[in-house]
């Protein structure tokens, strides 16, 4: 559990993170407990981070972080603001979301053209995180970051912000054909049939109660409010969805979208 020391700057976005520097010498983007959002949003990111790694996506690294309450009170800009006026942050354990190197020396972009989307190293992880979008019921756009390594020509993704899995801090899971689809198609021109997304999907309906349980047991549970029997809900319809996927992605499919172009 790393323990924030050093704060960057603030960073974009509803949940109104924090760029911080941490005792493991990495960096984190942080999201503290009273965000806007909602305090589950962190229960969601650990657990909607953790699922997708399971699953082989390239994800961000998650981890606890320990902000100090000495911290917050030296820092005037660790604040979340709100319609009149600012309160601090919430000292204690928040969600870091690692950043992918050093911020001053690694560029990390969440855009590209058509043609270099489609150059991505790992573009077919835009399927399985559709196949896990879909099976979390992500309520967001699906958000992705591209960085390059230094002995590479092509850019490589992660797969970012599960905050609104679940449908964010309502924990239900009110479907929609285009939720979760990215919203640069050209990322899913590989798409010809099932054959594309059934790694996926297999690794999602092989999901056991096991790794769930695994999981939940690590967030802690001051980001559900102490609701163990809310949790294990949230479990059990996630263990029901497995079975769903192919529905949900069938209707997507033919939605008046038509997000996958070359699927005939």
């Amino acid at each position: 559990m790393p323990l924030a020391t050093q704060y960057i700057r603030r960073m974009r976005g509803g949940a109104q993170s924090h760029l911080m520097r941490c005792a493991d010498e990495n960096f984190y983007i942080v999201k503290f407990q009273n965000n806007p959002q909602g305090t589950r949003i962190l229960a969601n990111e650990l657990l909607g981070t953790r699922l997708a790694a399971r699953m082989g996506i390239a994800v961000a690294g998650a981890a606890i972080v320990e902000v100090l309450q000495e911290m917050v009170e030296l820092t005037d800009d660790l604040c979340v603001q709100l319609g009149r006026g600012r309160v601090p942050c919430t000292a204690g354990l928040q969600f870091g979301s690692q950043y992918p190197g050093y911020p001053a020396t690694t560029a990390v972009y969440d855009f590209l053209p058509d043609e270099q989307l489609r150059q991505v190293e790992n573009v077919a992880d835009f399927c399985g995180i559709f196949v896990f979008d879909k099976w979390t019921c992500n309520t967001n756009g699906r958000q992705a970051i591209f960085l390059r390594d230094r002995d590479s020509e092509r850019y490589r993704a992660l797969m970012i912000d599960h905050g609104f899995c679940f449908n964010a801090s309502e924990w239900n899971f009110p479907d929609a054909p285009l939720r979760g689809i990215y919203t640069r198609s050209a990322v899913y021109d590989q798409v010809r049939g099932w054959e594309t997304f059934e790694p996926w999907i297999d690794r999602a309906e092989r999901m056991d109660e096991c790794v769930l349980d695994e999981i939940a047991r690590g967030i802690p549970p001051e980001w559900y409010n102490f609701d163990q029997d809310l949790l294990f809900r949230l479990l059990e319809q996630l263990l029901r969805r497995r079975k769903l996927v192919r529905e949900l992605i069938l209707s997507a499919r033919n939605s008046s979208r038509v997000p996958f172009p070359n699927w005939k």
